[in-house]
């Protein structure tokens, strides 16, 4: 075994007593937004270990990515993950990293998941170590990594991608569906004889403007291993007393201007969208407002028309798919799609 600390050394064999595999967890980053987060659960009674936040597993490092450390917890390994991320690692130069490296030299018994974001796009990796216990794997997409251990199968986790990707609301919308998706009894079979998926969960989303370790967007709750009550449940019901994820674009996409005709252009944009409407407007003043494709505000300014025409200022946007909401001074409103393509 490597130098450990003693402290680190005590924690370590009291969770492995309690056979401590922190469960399932998913890391995302938002690459329109700069948004990055990470939600999660375990049936390891945290009461027992108070040394530990509830949602201690994963790290986000605010508009570069997170980490998700989680299987035969041991903190330095943690540690070592987050200086690899703040050295500037790919995902993959992190996790063989964290293999090479491992402070037992047993990485057979971790579990990993990288998101980060590389200069040229997002990238992702994950790890399962073949002595996690069963059942274990990990999904890996595009802008999001999924992993669990000591599951009721592979439906959890296919559960909690299916949910993710569907959810049409913003990252921590996403994050919250996927965690409805393994409410499942027995999720981490551990809690089977508990009536509930687990025994604590969390959801996180940091912002670019964030500091490391205060996320911007943080619920979490634990409960012990004899209280029989569903945390997603509760972390739902958090979740709803402080966000709504339910965009009306069906509605938004009505054009309320009576015989509105109007333009919008260049589509796709390099910097700034010019709109221009085809008959004489009674408002002088427009306010615009522009959406991510998943309802996240991203900016509001007010227009002044001359001759009908307006000019929209797209700069400092991340390229991606939005949508430019026009209302005017009763409440009449238009909606169209663009595309921000800045180039090299």
């Amino acid at each position: 075994m490597k130098n450990l600390s003693l402290s680190v050394l005590v924690l370590f064999l009291s969770f492995s007593k309690y056979r401590s595999q922190d469960t399932f967890s998913i890391l995302a980053f938002d690459s329109i937004t700069g948004e990055v987060g990470a939600a999660g659960a375990s049936c390891v009674d945290l009461f027992n270990f108070p040394q530990f936040t509830n949602d201690f597993i994963c790290e986000l490092f605010p508009g570069v990515g997170a980490i998700a450390t989680q299987a035969s917890y041991i903190t330095t390994n943690q540690v070592n993950a987050r200086n690899r991320m703040n050295l500037g690692d790919s995902p993959n130069q992190i996790l063989n990293w964290l293999q090479t490296n491992d402070v037992q030299s047993n990485p057979s018994v971790r579990q990993y998941g990288v998101v980060r974001m590389m200069p040229d796009s997002v990238q992702t990796a994950a790890f399962t170590g073949s002595n996690c216990m069963a059942y274990k794997n990990h999904i890996v997409g595009p802008n999001y990594t999924i992993h669990g251990n000591i599951l009721l199968g592979q439906q959890v986790l296919d559960s909690m991608e299916a949910r993710f990707l569907r959810e049409p609301g913003d990252l921590a919308c996403k994050l919250m569906a996927a965690m409805q998706g393994a409410k499942m009894v027995g999720a981490d079979t551990r809690c089977a004889s508990n009536g509930s998926s687990s025994l604590f969960a969390f959801i996180k989303v940091t912002l670019p403007s964030d500091v490391f370790g205060s996320p911007s967007f943080l619920l979490s709750l634990k409960t012990q291993s004899t209280a029989v009550i569903e945390p997603i449940d509760s972390l739902q019901n958090m979740f709803n007393a402080v966000k709504t994820c339910t965009v009306d674009w069906v509605s938004l996409k009505e054009n309320t201007f009576e015989t509105l005709e109007w333009s919008l252009f260049p589509n796709p944009v390099k910097e700034n969208l010019s709109i221009e409407f085809k008959s004489q407007l009674n408002n002088v003043y427009l306010k615009s407002s522009i959406y991510t494709i998943y309802g996240q505000l991203m900016r509001e300014e007010s227009l002044e028309l001359n001759q009908n025409k307006a000019k929209v200022n797209c700069r400092g946007l991340a390229n991606g798919t939005y949508f430019l909401l026009l209302q005017g001074a009763d409440a009449e409103r238009v909606v169209k799609k663009f595309i921000l393509n800045k180039g090299d």
